[in-house]
């Protein structure tokens, strides 16, 4: 039995609107660039990213500013920059989806649970949720990061660990609601075991919401990703990452401001794209929505 109220937006019906709106079309572009720059970058850096060349410093030892060679200029270290942020989206890209992965898996189960069973195991959950929410992500996140030795992988796992609470928050929600539904209500007088209420009812429910908050959270874990690396507790050089580029390359902001400004907006730009491309699938996918377009 399901839920007669819920009408299941066709895939092909979901794409086709989503592909109307121009500013997810300008999302959805700059995030395919990004990720084929990101796995294509062995075959199109024009450099290695870690490649200190002689003739990539002035010769009063300062950053190449951009030219026919050095495209996006050099940085400190006579590094070429186009080359170090090909192969920076690799790591910014797989933070991303790692983390906020793991974040969407911690948070929806915790979210689920605590909805459904409700009682004393929902209340423990939430008040542990709320115990997480309480401490400012950033500063918790610059705590773990302390604690463990930094690498990729760490830095994914603290960014999940700080990121699942909102998830988990929004899934509770909805998660209650459905559980006091009428056709819940029937599942159960049949008979129907838990797993197979919570599989084939509850969860398909819950997709478009998952969905939404899995592209917009990819935007946050990128954010939070360049901070810690800016902060020097991130992704480790000489693995290139584009917060650390800005931060190996700060005390050059004035004499080479292309050093800051070119991997800051690669960071905004993204975070951008994965906000305007969850914004339209939150409306597309929202039945509220349908036949507003």
């Amino acid at each position: 039995m399901t839920d007669p109220s819920v009408v299941d937006v066709p895939p092909q019906g979901a794409l086709a609107r989503l592909l109307r709106r121009k500013l997810a079309l300008f999302g959805l572009a700059i995030i395919v660039l990004v990720v084929a720059g990101a796995v294509f970058a062995p075959w199109i850096a024009p450099f290695d990213p870690n490649d200190q060349m002689f003739d990539g410093l002035t010769l009063e030892g300062a950053p190449m500013p951009p030219d026919g060679k050095f495209l996006m200029g050099t940085d400190l270290l006579g590094r070429d920059l186009l080359s170090r942020l090909l192969y920076g989206a690799q790591t910014s890209l797989v933070i991303g989806v790692v983390a906020n992965g793991l974040a969407l898996v911690i948070g929806t189960l915790v979210g689920i649970t605590a909805g459904f069973f409700r009682g004393w195991i929902g209340g423990v959950l939430m008040r542990f949720t709320d115990l997480m929410m309480a401490f400012p992500a950033l500063l918790l996140a610059i705590c773990l990061a302390a604690i463990f030795r930094p690498s990729l992988w760490i830095v994914a796992m603290v960014i999940a660990l700080v990121n699942w609470v909102q998830t988990a928050r929004v899934i509770y929600t909805e998660t209650s609601s459905l559980a006091t539904r009428d056709f819940i209500a029937a599942e159960r007088t049949l008979g129907a075991s838990t797993p197979r209420i919570l599989f084939r009812h509850i969860l398909p429910h819950l997709l478009p919401t998952i969905i939404v908050w899995g592209t917009l959270g990819i935007s946050t874990t990128v954010l939070l990703e360049a901070t810690l690396s800016f902060l020097g507790i991130g992704v480790q050089p000489p693995t290139p990452s584009w917060g650390n580029i800005i931060f190996e390359n700060q005390t050059y902001f004035q004499a080479a401001p292309w050093l800051v400004f070119i991997p800051g907006a690669a960071i905004i730009l993204l975070a951008l794209a994965f906000n305007l491309v969850g914004d339209a699938l939150r409306d597309v996918l929202d039945p509220t929505q349908r036949g507003r377009d």
